[in-house]
């Protein structure tokens, strides 16, 4: 039996690209194998941001879903499903909104930050204010004590165990303080230095064609301080080289990164070879797709399977909170 219980998720933002395989997708096929994993479609999150604009949301769980299976994440190992198919988040998130101070909301960083970054949105409501209550439910509902994070996330995984130990300290103790899962994983840079992001369209999705990721990779940012073939190249500045780092299993960086410096391979060549290097990672895991594409109802019984095993467990949560609440 699993020890541990861990929780993450995903807002359904379509296909996704080599960044999130590695940043995140890579970690939780790991996570499986030693925890009680619930990994999650957050359908109701993507609307705080977004709920103007809906008609793609189904469309893009499918897809997103279909990269997570065939990245590796397997549903006889942990539990697959989409929030909104769990009406017991939306019960316990209005229960603990009642209990979560107005300023501890109003001072979470990433609130502030967003509100800027997406002006030309009208996202100042209730839901987006709110949206950390809802995170916070999605953790505490499977009573997860683990959570694989990036920095980024901290203060709301704290807000997280701030609203469970007012809970507990209200009523009676019913929700574990979770902790951030601080893992190790490989950052994958987007073809242009950048962070990989569909916003700067620097990215390269995992559902990628070989031809397409030839195109990709041929438009990374090289050494800009290398003209001539034969020049004395600079790999630790390089974008092709950072993905060598990642995606070459045979350990030969050391090699490249002589060659390179001593101008004995050009910038071209070395970007055809990274090509056929990413395809042939990424050829068993286009097969599991094609695979899964062809069959579209597995994905159906996977979420389905997947929510009605977290709507056993979510209730067996809001018993104990209905009855410390007294309701």
């Amino acid at each position: 039996m699993k020890s541990h219980v861990v929780m993450s998720g995903m807002r359904p933002t379509g296909r996704l690209h080599m960044g999130n395989m590695m940043g995140a997708l890579t970690n939780w096929v790991k996570l499986q194998n030693d925890y009680d994993c619930f990994f999650v479609v957050v359908d109701w999150h993507a609307l705080t941001t977004g709920y103007e604009n809906t008609h793609d949301i189904k469309e893009n769980i499918r897809q997103m879903v279909i990269d997570w299976i065939s990245v590796g994440l397997d549903p006889e190992k942990c539990n697959i499903f989409i929030q909104s198919h769990v009406k017991q988040h939306a019960e316990l998130h209005l229960l603990l909104s009642m209990i979560t101070p107005l300023s501890w909301l109003e001072r979470c960083p990433t609130y502030k930050e967003q509100l800027k970054q997406l002006e030309s949105k009208e996202i100042n409501t209730y839901g987006f204010l709110g949206y950390p209550v809802l995170m916070a439910t999605d953790i505490l509902i499977y009573k997860a004590d683990k959570v694989p994070v990036g920095k980024d996330q901290e203060a709301h995984i704290e807000l997280t165990r701030e609203i469970a130990r007012r809970f507990n300290y209200i009523y009676k103790p019913v929700f574990p303080e979770p902790e951030a899962l601080y893992t190790e994983f490989k950052v994958l840079p987007g073809i242009d230095g950048r962070k990989m992001s569909k916003s700067y369209d620097n990215y390269i999705e995992i559902s990628a064609s070989p031809e397409t990721i030839r195109q990709k990779v041929r438009m990374m940012i090289t050494d800009p301080a290398r003209i001539r073939k034969n020049d004395p190249g600079h790999p630790d500045i390089c974008n092709v080289y950072a993905y060598y780092n990642i995606f070459d299993e045979n350990d030969n960086t050391k090699e490249l990164k002589e060659v390179c410096e001593k101008g004995q391979i050009g910038c071209v060549e070395c970007e055809k070879k990274l090509a056929s290097l990413i395809i042939d990672k990424m050829e068993p895991i286009h097969q599991k797709r094609k695979e899964l594409e062809k069959n579209t109802t597995i994905i159906d019984e996977i979420l389905n399977n997947g929510a009605k095993h977290a709507r056993s467990v979510a209730e067996r949560t809001l018993e104990e909170v209905r009855k410390a609440m007294k309701i």
